[in-house]
Formats: C-alpha cells, sequence, structure tokens
C-alpha cells in the first residue's frame, strides 16, 4: 500500500470515528425510547444502516459532484441540489433537536401521557433519518481529504466498526448523565445550524465546531467529576411514554 493512501485511510478513518460520535448519540437517544430488550438491536441496526447510507454514497460520487451546479437564485443567492439537501437536513436537525428538549423538559411524563411509545419500526426510520444527514456531511468530508475510493469506504467500515464496539458504553453513559444527554442535544443544534449556513455558502470551519464541543464535553466532565465527590440528586428528565 503507498504510503500516501495508507496515512489518508488512517486520518481519515479517526476523522469519520469523530464525525460519528455524535450518530452515535444521538442513535442512543433514540433507542433509549424502546424497551430494554430492544435497544441493543437498535443501535446495530442503526449504525449498519449508517453505514451502507455512506458506502453507498460514496460509491454515487459522480451524482454528489453534479449537486453543485446551480439550479436557481434567491435574492442572488444561487442555489443547487447540495444546497438543498443541507438546508433541509439542517433545519430538520434543528427542529428535531428543539423538540426532543421540549419533551425532555417540559413535556408530560410517563403515565399522565396519552403518546403511545413509539415502535421498532418508527424508531429505526428516525434514525435513518438522522442517518442520510449526518452521512451527507461525512462523504463530503471524506471526498476532500482522500483521492482513492477504496480508502474512503474503508476508513467507513473501519470506523463504523469502532462504534459498533463502543456504542453500549457510550448509550448506557448518556442515559446515566441527564446533562450530558441534554448537551447531546445542543450539538445537535450547532450541527444544524452550521448546515443551514454551509447550504447558503456560508462556511463555516469545521475545527470551530469541533472545537466548541470538544471544550463543552470537557467542561461538563469537570462538573460530573466535581458532582461525584459531593452527589447530588440529578435532574429526571420526562419520558413521555
Amino acid at each position: 500500500m503507498p504510503t500516501d493512501a495508507l496515512l489518508a485511510l488512517v486520518t481519515l478513518t479517526v476523522l469519520e470515528i469523530v464525525l460519528g460520535v455524535d450518530n452515535v448519540i444521538f442513535i442512543s437517544i433514540l433507542a433509549g425510547k424502546l424497551p430494554a430488550e430492544q435497544q441493543d438491536r437498535a443501535r446495530r441496526l442503526g449504525l449498519m444502516s449508517a453505514m451502507v447510507m455512506r458506502v453507498l454514497l460514496l460509491l454515487s460520487l459522480a451524482w454528489i459532484i453534479r449537486l453543485t451546479a446551480p439550479l436557481f437564485s434567491v435574492v442572488g443567492q444561487e442555489i443547487s441540489g447540495r444546497d438543498l439537501i443541507l438546508l433541509g437536513g439542517g433545519l430538520f436537525l434543528l427542529a428535531k433537536a428543539t423538540l426532543e428538549i421540549h419533551e425532555k423538559l417540559e413535556g408530560v411524563e410517563g403515565h399522565r401521557s396519552a403518546t403511545v411509545a413509539p415502535s421498532f419500526a418508527a424508531v429505526i426510520g428516525q434514525i435513518m433519518l438522522l442517518d442520510i444527514v449526518f452521512s451527507l456531511d461525512s462523504v463530503i468530508t471524506a471526498v476532500g481529504m482522500a483521492d482513492q475510493l477504496w480508502v474512503m469506504v474503508t476508513a467507513v467500515v473501519l470506523a463504523v466498526g469502532v462504534m459498533l464496539v463502543s456504542a453500549r458504553a457510550i448509550s448506557e453513559f448518556v442515559n446515566h448523565h441527564p446533562t450530558v444527554k441534554v448537551l447531546a442535544l445542543s450539538f445537535l443544534l450547532l450541527i444544524g445550524m452550521s448546515l443551514v449556513a454551509e447550504g447558503l455558502d456560508q462556511h463555516i470551519p469545521k475545527g470551530y465546531i469541533y472545537f466548541a464541543m470538544a471544550f463543552s464535553v470537557f467542561v461538563e466532565m469537570i462538573n460530573l467529576r466535581v458532582s461525584r465527590k459531593a452527589p447530588v440528586e440529578p435532574v429526571k428528565l420526562h419520558t413521555p411514554y
């Protein structure tokens, strides 16, 4: 294997894992709505569908490249197919995160709710919608970093393999710490905003976004360590089923 291809593979695999961490968290949040015996299966199917989605998009590189051709203009702003997908995906993430935060903090609780627990199929459907959005961002990153298609596909498969191994641990950690769950949903707002900006040709360097997310996680880890020394009863998030 050429040195440049090996370097690209390692770098892209690490980046795909970083890009996929938020996906694992949100898959865990959605899977947490299911009965305990179905959650592991939902997480596995969610991650496998993410891998399939990304590989299919990578195999459709010619189609993705054509999406950059302008379709129409609005107030002097050219809009391409890629822009429409980014705008739609960003608005979906903003709406989804806002609804989830409201449900967790101000939603109707348990037996007082007439809401029926979501079915396995409904949760998998929501996970696949999220996968489409995250896959596009991941694939565009891969296209920008590597030239060989096999390097991109291998990096995606390796990254999903790592996430499959760690998904349960991440899920259990998130479910035991309500503030982490709300923080994860706030990351979804941040990513949605960045996608909307990208769709309007306002590029926000990914480094800024990941620095903000990493710094927030660092502060929260300090909070969790301090609270472990002086334990207090955590806020109980609402579960509307």
